[in-house]
Parts: C-alpha cells; structure tokens; sequence
C-alpha cells in the first residue's frame, strides 16, 4: 500500500465540495447547517444520519476537503502483524484501525476518522514504545468500528456479567468494552445480547423461557441456534428491561405486545421489532433485527446470473402493471423488494408504500404501516394513496380480494406496484389469484412478471470439503454419469462458529409474461400448461438456480435440497 500524500491546497468546506459536485441542495446543506448549530456534531456526521449522503461518499469528500488519501476498510486486506501492535482498547478509545506495518522502515500505516488527532497519534506512538513512525489515513467511522471488532475478536464478557449480578463484584472488561462510567449490569447483559447477535449477523435472537431456566437462541443464516441457558432468576427483569427498550406496558403479562427500538452497535444504528407472547412458562420475546447496511442491497448484489439480472431490470422498466414476489416466510421477499425500489429510487419518481410492518426505512420514499386500529390496512391504503401521486406503489402483501383488486386497479391507472404472495412457486402465483378472484384477462394484461424466491446458506470458504460425486447426486444435478466431479459439503472451523455455513444468497425463478403466456393465462389455460409454455419459453425455475449454486461449490447438494425440491428430477 502506498503512504498517503498531503495535499498542500487549502483545505474546502464539506459543504462546498458536496454542492459542487451536484451531491447535496442548497437546502440540504441549511438542514445540516441548522441541525450543526443544535447538536454541535460535525456536518459530515449530520448529512449521514439524515440520509442525505452515505459513509462512503462521507470518506471521499473528507479525503478532498482534507488534503489526505482515504480508504475503503470493505476492500482492504489488513495485515495481522499491524493488528498485533495496537492493543483493542487503543483501536477502540481513538476509533482507529492499523491496517499495515513496514518493519523495514518501521513505519505503521493507520486508518483514522479524524486524522489531525494529535491526542490519539501521540498516545498511539508512545504504546509503540516511541521507535515506529505512526502514518494516518482517513476513513470511515463505521468502517473502523466494525473493522475492529471484526479483526480484534468480540468477548462481551458475559460470564462476567453474571458473575457481578451474583455476587456484585463490579466486571470492569465488560464496562470497559461498553465505554461506560458505570451501568446496571443486567443492563450492560441485555445490551451485550444483542450486540452479539448483530456482530455474528443474526436476524432473530429468541429469548424462551423454560420450567427451570431460559434458553437464548440465535436464528443465524435461517437456521436457529442455541447460544445460552441462563437460570430463570434472571427471565423477569430482562424481560422488563426489553419491554422498557421497546416501549411497551411492563405491568402486562397476560397478552401479546408488539414493540419497536433502536441501539446504536458497531457504529451504525439498529432497529428491532420487538415481539411478547404468553406462554406457559411467562413470556416468549423475539427481536427481529432489522440492520439497513444488511438488508438492502444493489441489485448486482443479488447473485443473479447475467440473463436473469436483465431479464429483472427489463420488467422493473416497464412504467405500469405489477410485479409480484412469492416464496414463504424468510425467503427474502423483502429485501428483493427493497432491493429493487433502491434502484429505482430518484427525485424524478414519488414511491409509496404500504407495509406491516415498516422493516428498513429509505430516504425519499413515503412509507406507512398498517395500521387496523384505525381501519388503514392494506385495500383502504392503496385507495388512500391513489390521490397522493404515486408513480410506484409497494403493497406488503396481497392477502384477500380487496386488497389483490385494489393493487391490480392501481397497476391498470397507470403505475407500477410491487407486492408479495404466498406461493410455493412463480407460477403458482396464477392459480392463487384467481382463487382470490382476480379474472384472468385482468391477470394477463397487468402483470409484468413474477418472480420465485428462495433463500440458500452459502458454504464456508475456509471449512468447505470436496468430495466425488456419486451417481444419485449426478441424476439430480442432471449430468451423465460417466462425468467425473467433485461436489463439496460443510466442515467446521471457528470462521463459521462450527457451521460449515457462512452468509445466505438467493435462488430466484423469474417469469416475464410476453403475449403468449397472457394469452394462455386470459384463456384459464392450467398450471400445468401454463409451466410447460414458460419453460419453452426459457423459464428457468428454482431446481436449476439451486443446481448452478452447487455446481459453482457456493452451496452443499444437502442445502439446496433442504430448500427446493429436487426429487422431481430423477
């Protein structure tokens, strides 16, 4: 890696070079302004939080307005002999990150947020012992803080945390990994849960409770896993202190609640939906963690193969009709959506949604809950939305009749919906509207295509094994027999926490309905010849998505099994 340079240019406003280069409004730039002179927080830290910039653009302009070379920590490999210089609690006081070391020279190259931080350099070089030379480098804060307890490991200390609530020694590593004067340690307990979750990239942490204890479960990659068992003593105030986080009624024990809150980990802020059910044994509490910088993504980032990609942005370019999504719950659906309303998100168009509930929030775009307490759900909000000038509507579901005939009225007046159904497959979302009671010419002429959706773990990099495959895994992949290939399953390593499973990717099926199809489709032809005319159309369904993903070694046969059925290729 190259030192960085300075640049002996005057240095320029963040302000400046945002307008300059079209990033930012004149007005964007007096709401930050304004929002500086209320919370003293640098401009920069303002735009981010209010949705006007992202981190990355952040670096960049800093880099231009300081004078100083900035990196991105996300393409950077950094080198473990760096990270052995710097203690943890070093990195973490001054959110810095060393991310090389020249030994020959002596010199160590460090990822800074603000590199004119005499204080930090100065306590840096004295931990050196004063011999190496320090060289900043200006990157993000949430880049660093997440680099940091990706390299340095992540030890909540939870044993000491229940060691002080039982004995009441004070556990300072788990305060000093808080950052914190002094907190209650069931508070510090509560908080070290959930940052664990998000740190080993869960999207559910259960909190059950038994006859005799309560049992801590983490659902990781779709799969749920336990991760402690803590004595039922402790159930009643963690459960208080979740319903307090979450704003719910503490003194009610008896119903189901629902709840939502925020917690700032990693540098970055999290949402969760907070759920209490009663059972036999007091209530069962699930959070679902809703982390934006996870769960949308571009859509080159959905793993699509090139004709599927085109096909997708060749049906999202159509100005009116409807594109549905279908698949079970946890398949993704969501995120897809999500995914593609990013895309098409500009000042040039109004989106609208209609959620329940709202998951990730997007700037520019008007999102509303449902909301049955007061008679909003899904058919009345599209009415409602209707006279507000939308060009794209979202509808979380279509789920009855009025609500399918309400998002079809919208796609036939000129605008483009999105929705999601509960179907096994792309095509067996046909003969689920028409048993909701959508007729079929209306079907056929609004629909714009509909997309299958599955979600696969992918295998390990550093644990995954080969091994030759045998005949029955030939016939199912549909290769001759004669072929020779090696296939390759999980194994474990502490990478993948024993897993042999690491990060999820979707298997999608799209259909694009062309003249012919909607010619079959008006006609009631059946799901049977409906299919039969897609695929020789070129409809490619799930089981050969699922195939190409074992074929490349991204997944095990066993996974995709697991999730689609294969059986019927043999």
């Amino acid at each position: 890696m190259n030192n960085p340079t300075i640049n002996k240019t005057p240095r320029r406003r963040i302000g400046e070079i945002l307008l300059d280069q079209h990033i930012i409004s004149q007005d964007q730039l007096k709401i930050g302004l304004t929002e500086q002179k209320k919370t003293q927080e640098q401009l920069g830290r303002i735009l981010v939080r209010l949705g006007f910039i992202s981190e990355a653009v952040l670096r960049d302009v800093l880099s231009q307005s300081l004078g100083q070379e900035g990196v991105d920590l996300s393409k950077l490999v950094v080198e473990h002999d760096a990270i052995k210089l710097v203690p943890k609690h070093l990195a973490r006081r001054y959110t810095l990150l060393p991310i090389s070391y020249d030994k020959e020279n002596q010199t160590v190259i460090v990822a800074m947020a603000d590199v004119f931080n005499v204080l930090a350099i100065d306590q840096l070089v004295a931990a050196l012992g004063g011999l190496i030379h320090v060289e900043p480098v200006l990157a993000s804060e949430a880049e660093i803080v997440n680099a940091i307890d990706n390299l340095y490991g992540f030890d909540l200390s939870l044993d000491g945390i229940l060691h002080e609530i039982e004995t009441g020694e004070v556990d300072y590593q788990s305060l000093q990994l808080a950052q914190e004067e002094y907190s209650q340690p069931l508070v510090r307990l509560v908080d070290a849960l959930l940052s664990d979750a998000v740190k080993r990239g869960a999207s559910d942490v259960h909190f059950e409770p038994e006859k005799g204890f309560l049992r801590v479960r983490y659902r990781i990659d779709g799969v749920l896993q336990q991760i402690r068992s803590l004595h039922k003593n402790y159930w009643s105030a963690i459960a208080v202190r979740l319903k307090v986080m979450a704003g719910m009624n503490i003194a009610e024990t008896r119903i189901a609640q629902d709840g939502r809150m925020s917690l700032t980990l990693s540098g970055r802020l999290i949402d969760f939906r907070v759920s209490v059910q009663p059972t036999v044994y007091g209530e069962n509490i699930v959070l679902r963690i809703l982390d934006s910088q996870r769960g949308i993504m571009p859509l080159d980032g959905l793993g699509l193969i090139e004709e599927s990609l085109n096909l997708l942005k060749l049906m999202i370019a159509r100005p009116e009709g409807i594109i549905l999504i279908t698949g079970p719950t946890g398949s993704g659906k969501t995120t897809t959506l999500y995914s593609i309303l990013s895309h098409l998100n500009s000042e040039e168009v109004n989106i609208m949604t209609l959620e329940d509930p709202i998951e990730y929030v997007l700037g520019q775009v008007r999102q509303t809950a449902v909301n049955e307490a007061v008679k909003l759900d899904f058919a009345n909000g599209i009415r409602s939305m209707m006279r507000q000038d939308p060009d794209i509507i979202l509808v979380g579901e279509v789920r009855d009749e009025d609500t399918a005939e309400m998002a079809y009225r919208a796609a036939m007046t000129g605008h483009q919906v999105y929705s999601t159904l509960h179907t096994n497959s792309a095509i067996g979302a046909i003969p689920r509207l028409l048993d909701i009671g959508i007729l079929p010419d209306i079907i056929a002429e609004n629909t714009i295509g509909i997309i299958g959706q599955r979600l696969i773990r992918i295998l390990c990099n550093f644990c995954k094994q080969s091994y030759p495959a045998e005949n029955l895994h030939k016939r199912l992949l549909g290769i001759d027999l004669e072929t020779i290939i090696n296939l390759y399953q999980a194994g474990s390593c502490e990478r993948c926490g024993q897993r042999g499973y690491k990060g999820r990717i979707a298997l999608m099926e799209i259909i694009r309905i062309n003249e012919s199809l909607q010619d079959k489709i008006a006609h009631s032809g059946t799901t049977y010849d409906i299919r039969h005319h897609a695929l020789e159309q070129g409809f490619k369904p799930l089981a050969l998505d699922g195939i190409r993903r074992v074929m490349e070694g991204m997944s095990s046969l066993e996974e995709v099994s697991r999730v689609v059925d294969l059986t019927g290729r043999l």
